[in-house]
């Protein structure tokens, strides 16, 4: 019997963003890398390069900082194909986008935080997980033992690392998704393999 191929996929979170006014910025508009994000996302492509010499596509996230994470991407690794993006790589949906991150001391606020583990505050924990692992199985159907990087958040890309390590639920293990952080997933065919984990 023959081997599948190995099928890699690269989730890259954004860049540092620019945020001075410390907003829970979420799916909101706008929102692009500062200095240093620009930066990371340099050095996130500079570890694709020795890591992954034949990347078959860049996808990302239809958001602005993943976009211009995606952007810097292609640029320093000299592709000249169009960039994709994919909604499924979205931040999740949160009740306290654009409030300031403290907001949620608020009293009035409270009652959001009834079920931490929904959350009910936002988009489920189990359908962010579901819609990454949508997009993964469709990124090895269209790629098949290829290399894909796809630009995403820290929440999509943990929330998919989990459901695929240790599931349910996917919150137990210790979180790891810097910014510009690179979460390598192997999967021989459809059956997932392992990961590795690089951050700036």
């Amino acid at each position: 019997m023959t081997a599948a191929a190995e099928t890699v996929v690269h989730l890259v979170r954004h860049g540092e963003v620019d945020n001075p006014g410390k907003v829970r910025y979420g799916q909101l508009i706008g929102f692009p890398l500062t200095q240093r994000g620009r930066e990371q996302a340099r050095q996130a492509a500079a570890q694709l390069a020795r890591v992954a010499p034949a990347i078959d596509v860049i996808i990302s996230s239809p958001l602005a900082r993943a976009i211009e994470t995606a952007t810097l991407l292609r640029v320093a690794l000299d592709r000249s194909d169009e960039l994709v993006v994919d909604a499924r790589l979205i931040e999740a949906k949160s009740d306290f986008d654009g409030l300031h991150r403290l907001a949620v001391i608020g009293p009035w606020h409270w009652p959001k935080l009834r079920n931490p583990l929904r959350p009910s505050w936002g988009e489920p924990f189990d359908a962010v997980a579901q819609r990454m692992l949508s997009a993964l199985a469709a990124f090895r159907a269209t790629w098949p033992g290829g290399t894909i990087v796809a630009v995403s958040h820290q929440s999509p890309i943990w929330l998919a690392r989990q459901a695929l390590i240790a599931p349910p639920p996917p919150w137990r293990s210790r979180m790891h998704c810097a910014h510009a952080s690179i979460t390598t997933l192997r999967f021989s065919g459809d059956r997932y393999q392992g990961y590795d984990y690089w951050a700036p």
